[in-house]
């Protein structure tokens, strides 16, 4: 298509129902309040208690699902869910010791927040995605005071038994401090390349877990009760649960965010706070020091900025100490929410990521799409979402010929011919069956992962397209179509 000979501000269109999932997350997010400290609790122990599901040996207890299924996310409210566990159950230590191989991959997988993919641009990203300013400093710090006075139960205090100190200004609020101050609601920073896991100290050691359950490291560590020496053990109850990407190369954990520290759950508390006191704690602690006998890994947070112009270009184009993997997006307001959640949002293209674009078993990106889908009891085959979205069937001859079970991840293509987009729904026509998925991954595609990789394969989430979102007077020559081809 011929360059448009006027140049004029050019926003993406929406093609998706994105933003209305994300209006219910917060909406679902102030209705309910979870009992975060015993969430803490049991996942702490579960990460410490849980042998390797590595083995080939499956556990026979099914488990129960942490999170509860809320009617109102639906994304088509004509489709039932699968049949569920009794919402209101938790899993215990007794339980989650047994638990094993497909069991224990589907537990963990339901622990970390996962983000959606960034479909399309949420409108006024600059308003919408925030990171605090200077004039937003005195307000957090109150907010903090409040939170370790002693008022609320579990509140870290220092070893005299007094409330610990306000924390200091954040190392990442002094390189943003260039940046307009004005209020919004959302982080931007970078992706970190690497392998996902959950961080646990307590008890005197530290142990990293794969989002399928298996032991990355057990370590000793400075981080609180990370190691049995004087200065680091503590009692039983302190323990701290660090959301982590592992780093081959450097062989350091980035830590992208804090649900508990020294006992006291963070996951009823705003990005905007986590993010703070896990950039004041964390270097309190030592853990970002270089290795050493006492504390074999190093611990490095991220530098996160401003969701403006000049913070999203700094996200972006900055040279940082790992390899890039796309740009995460956190909305201020959102809470540590297990499972996929629009209110945190990955982006990528070829400059910011190697992985654009899925590959095959052989590290190539396939010609067609391939997409990931868990086999149900129905024949149903659906994604990792809450509740699950239906892509296709399978008939019931064919996987029992086949020796399929309910719950294999399974491999398909997708014929681009039949893809469509209703009502801002992706809609899948003919899909062809490939094989099963690798058995050691943790869980089928999420809806938002296929649509993302349709729209980049033919209409790709430009970064021009994220900054002409973020400052409205930028002019640029449309050189594309705007509508999704497919």
């Amino acid at each position: 298509m011929a360059p448009h000979e006027l140049r004029r501000t050019f926003k993406r269109t929406a093609i998706s129902d994105q933003q209305r999932r994300r209006d219910l997350a917060l909406l679902r997010q102030n209705q309910q309040r979870s009992d975060s400290q015993n969430r803490a609790r049991r996942l702490a122990s579960s990460v410490l208690a849980l042998p390797d599901p590595s083995s080939p040996a499956e556990a026979l207890v099914d488990l129960p699902d942490v999170v509860d299924v809320h009617p109102d996310l639906y994304l088509d409210p004509s489709s039932e869910p699968e049949a569920a566990s009794p919402a209101g159950r938790h899993l215990d230590v007794v339980e989650a010791s047994n638990l094993k191989g497909r069991t224990a991959r589907h537990w963990f997988s339901r622990q970390l927040m996962l983000m959606e993919w960034m479909i399309d641009v949420p409108p006024s990203l600059d308003r919408d995605w925030y990171s605090p300013s200077r004039s937003d400093q005195s307000a957090l710090e109150n907010q903090l005071s409040k939170k370790v006075s002693g008022r609320e139960e579990g509140a870290p205090r220092s070893k005299s038994g007094s409330p610990t100190e306000q924390p200091s200004p954040l190392p990442w609020q002094h390189a943003t401090q260039d940046v307009e101050e004005h209020p919004g609601q959302k982080y931007v920073f970078a992706r970190p390349s690497g392998k996902r896991c959950f961080v646990v100290s307590s008890n005197g050691t530290t142990v990293s877990r794969l989002r399928n359950g298996s032991v990355l490291h057990r370590f000793p560590s400075s981080l609180p009760n990370g190691a049995r020496t004087k200065e680091i053990s503590a009692a039983s109850h302190v323990f701290c649960i660090l959301d982590c990407i592992f780093h081959e190369p450097d062989q350091t954990y980035y830590v992208i965010d804090l649900i508990c520290w020294r006992g006291y759950s963070l996951y009823d508390c705003s990005a905007e706070f986590r993010f703070f006191w896990l950039n004041s704690k964390l270097l309190e602690t030592g853990a970002c020091d270089l290795p050493s006998v006492y504390h074999r890994y190093r611990f490095s947070v991220v530098p996160v900025y401003e969701c403006n112009q000049i913070g999203l270009q700094k996200a972006y184009t900055c040279g940082v100490t790992f390899a890039k993997d796309g740009l995460l997006f956190y909305n201020r307001h959102a809470n540590y929410q297990a499972g996929n959640t629009p209110l945190a949002l990955v982006w990528k293209d070829e400059f910011c990521s190697k992985y654009v674009l899925d590959t095959d078993g052989e590290g190539q990106v396939p010609i067609q799409q391939q997409v990931v889908l868990e086999l149900q009891g129905t024949g149903k085959l659906t994604t990792h979402d809450d509740p699950p979205i239906v892509f296709g069937y399978l008939e019931r001859e064919f996987f029992q010929k086949t020796g399929l079970q309910v719950g294999n991840l399974l491999r398909f293509s997708i014929m681009d011919e039949s893809v469509r987009t209703v009502d801002g729904k992706l809609e899948l026509g003919e899909i062809k069956f490939l094989g099963k998925a690798n058995r050691f991954r943790a869980f089928a595609d999420s809806y938002s992962k296929v649509f993302f990789q349709h729209t980049a394969r033919h209409s790709p989430l430009q970064f021009m397209d994220l900054m002409a979102s973020v400052d409205p007077s930028l002019h640029y020559e449309n050189t594309e179509d705007s509508e999704m081809i497919g």
